[in-house]
């Protein structure tokens, strides 16, 4: 079977996705900066799939820990898919961008958006020869005002220009960059520190608008969960 690369997949999104993934039969390349965390996550995914299941703990932003990941992944073999779905959310709680620490954002950058360009950068020449696909997983803080929200959405901004001109210069491959909206999700929590997010959806209900979104023939562009579970857009 095709091989996928998830990063931070221990938890949240990612571990949703992973799983409806290996449900499907992919083999799997997942990573997070918690062993433990990827530990039990590995156990979940093997449960579900068929495929093989490769746990690599790291960090994105280290280029050692990037290498790894692919080497794994074309050892496995027909390496078609990259999801960069790992990101900081910065300074909890979000500060206004007034007393945003420059420090801080810059490590927020390096996760957000120099990881992802990075291990994009080193994948290209293997998903141009399977003719593959890439995910940018966004938010719509890339594109709407909130306070509190400047710095985390500064990256995702940086992040869909980024995967905007990718989609141009790739022409063979397809290039997704994805917002699975508001979920109930430990970094939405952080976010939000003391309040109570069980109204917003869980991870797993909005996975199968990039599951489908994956088995479509649709071009490159950005995807919102939303409107795809709505039906509203054809693909």
């Amino acid at each position: 079977m095709s091989t996928v690369i998830v990063t931070g997949a221990s938890r949240g999104f990612g571990l949703a996705l992973a799983t409806d993934l290996a449900a499907a039969g992919w083999d799997l390349v997942v990573d997070a900066r918690s062993e433990p965390a990827l530990a039990i996550a590995a156990d979940t995914l093997g449960r579900v799939g068929s495929g093989a299941v490769r746990i690599i703990a790291g960090d994105v932003t280290d280029h050692h820990h990037r290498e790894q990941l692919l080497a794994v992944a074309l050892d496995l073999g027909d390496y078609r898919l990259l999801v960069n779905n790992a990101s900081d959310l910065g300074q909890t709680p979000l500060p206004r961008l007034d007393s945003y620490s420059t420090e801080a954002l810059r490590r927020v950058f390096e996760v957000n958006v120099l990881a992802p360009l990075s291990l994009t950068q080193v994948s290209l020449p293997h998903l141009r020869q399977t003719q593959g696909t890439i995910v940018n997983v966004t938010s719509d803080a890339a594109v709407e005002a909130y306070e509190g929200w400047g710095g985390y959405g500064a990256t995702k901004a940086a992040l869909e220009q980024m995967s905007s001109v990718l989609s141009v210069e790739e022409t063979d491959l397809k290039v997704y960059w994805f917002d699975p909206g508001d979920m109930r999700t430990t970094m939405h929590q952080d976010a939000f520190p003391g309040e109570d997010i069980s109204d917003r959806p869980l991870p797993e209900s909005r996975v199968p608008a990039l599951m489908t979104l994956l088995a479509s023939d649709a071009g490159s562009g950005r995807y919102s969960a939303e409107i795809l579970l709505t039906g509203s857009v054809a693909l």
